[in-house]
């Protein structure tokens, strides 16, 4: 039952370890790790709050306040009124001059000219822009992680041809030893071919060096340690469509629904604005003033009614105001025609590299296969004193050569497919 687990658990780190190699996981992971990924969040939260400020528009607007006066002057009774009423026992004292009031006002909409449903929608529009402008950086993260990628498949196929390079010159070092030894081969010939045999494994440390450099660059980017040695080649896939569908159209289109937004809000300022009101307080004097002018007590006072408000001042800059807007929409339809243009003429790039190396490629087989027999002949020719080891090792590095550039086109076909797709986002 041990081993059983034990197999088990071997088998499931073998496959989490295949997916870690490929390069679409390595796209998510990469686009999970991101920092930026946590834009989405907050993005979330300001529109949330945005919007429930706009419909806190709609409730009743309340404020308390709270006033102490000392006025210079202050209505009274005419003088002959005023001894009249003395004369019939009536003590006019007037209203006076130290005034008192604690009040509290309440407002209510009824008609806001359609600025909080306008308020709402740019909040919309915005945070769209905003999660999509988040995409935008999200999907160039793709591109960076392809050049890490392939670069490092680039790294393991040098590292395989040296690899190759090294068995094939440490065979012909035992050969030409052997040889040396029964006198048909000099002591330079050995050395010759013990010196690039040196230089290959030189080389092949370099390579490995760069190898753990990219591969640290890639763990960096998706967040945790690349498990397998190699990487997975992605396979090779068509390209069925040359329409983009980037992320970047859609940005456009939403910086262009928040111009729309915003138009429509310059619309509702125009508009007049109703509300109710309603309006108390306590205090001196009083809204009866005849009553006041007798008796400085406080007194309870009260106002309701509706009222209607509208700021001409916005028709001044409606114009100019438009004006911008009309602007700010043609700039992003200049900008979204840019980016086609550049798209079209990357996506006209690719297509021609893709041919080309297709073409390359097929050329690339038949040229390793001539140089792997004219290298198999000098060895033939090397045991029987035709050729000396610096023509072996010229053979030798024209196959090591030509097949290298064959696997080198492999993979830079299937980056031109890759950085292809991504442009058109397929």
């Amino acid at each position: 039952m041990r081993y059983f687990c034990l197999l088990c658990s071997m088998i499931l780190v073998a496959i989490s370890s295949s997916h870690a190699q490929s390069l679409e996981v390595c796209h998510k992971l990469a686009s999970e790790h991101y920092p930026e990924i946590k834009q989405y969040d907050l993005i979330s939260l300001t529109e949330q709050y945005n919007l429930s400020n706009a419909a806190k528009a709609w409730l009743p607007q309340i404020s308390i306040s709270g006033q102490a006066s000392y006025q210079s002057a202050t209505p009274t009774y005419p003088e002959a009124f005023k001894s009249i009423m003395q004369a019939n026992g009536m003590d006019m004292v007037g209203i006076r001059k130290d005034q008192y009031k604690i009040g509290i006002d309440v407002s209510q909409n009824i008609w806001d000219g359609g600025k909080s449903k306008a308020s709402k929608a740019i909040t919309i529009a915005e945070a769209n822009e905003q999660r999509l402008h988040t995409d935008v950086s999200l999907y160039d993260l793709q591109a960076r992680v392809n050049n890490i990628y392939f670069g490092i498949l680039l790294l393991e196929e040098r590292i395989t041809q040296t690899n190759a390079l090294i068995s094939l010159l440490d065979n012909n070092l035992s050969r030409m030893r052997t040889y040396h030894n029964n006198g048909v081969a000099t002591q330079a010939d050995v050395d010759i071919i013990e010196a690039e045999l040196l230089t290959a494994k030189q080389t092949l440390n370099q390579l490995e060096s760069s190898r753990a450099s990219y591969r640290h660059m890639l763990e960096t980017f998706i967040g945790k340690p690349l498990t397998s040695e190699k990487l997975e080649r992605p396979t090779m896939t068509s390209i069925n469509s040359r329409t983009s569908a980037r992320p970047e159209l859609d940005f456009f289109n939403a910086q262009k629904n928040k111009i729309e937004a915003q138009r429509n809000a310059l619309n509702a300022s125009l508009m007049p604005q109703v509300s109710a009101f309603a309006q108390g307080y306590y205090g001196y004097p009083g809204m009866d003033m005849f009553k006041s002018m007798r008796s400085a007590d406080w007194s309870l006072n009260a106002i309701i009614g509706v009222k209607m408000s509208w700021n001409f001042g916005a028709f001044y800059t409606k114009n100019n105001n438009i004006e911008k807007l009309n602007i700010a929409q043609k700039q992003i339809d200049i900008q979204r025609d840019v980016f086609l243009f550049n798209t079209e003429i990357q996506t006209t790039h690719y297509d021609e590299e893709i041919i080309r190396l297709r073409k390359t490629i097929d050329e690339d087989s038949r040229i390793v296969e001539l140089r792997s027999n004219v290298r198999m002949a000098a060895e033939s020719q090397l045991k029987n004193g035709v050729i000396d080891a610096t023509d072996l090792l010229r053979k030798i590095t024209d196959e090591t050569t030509a097949s290298l550039n064959r696997s080198t086109h492999e993979i830079e076909l299937l980056q031109a497919i890759y950085n292809l797709k991504n442009i058109l986002n397929q």
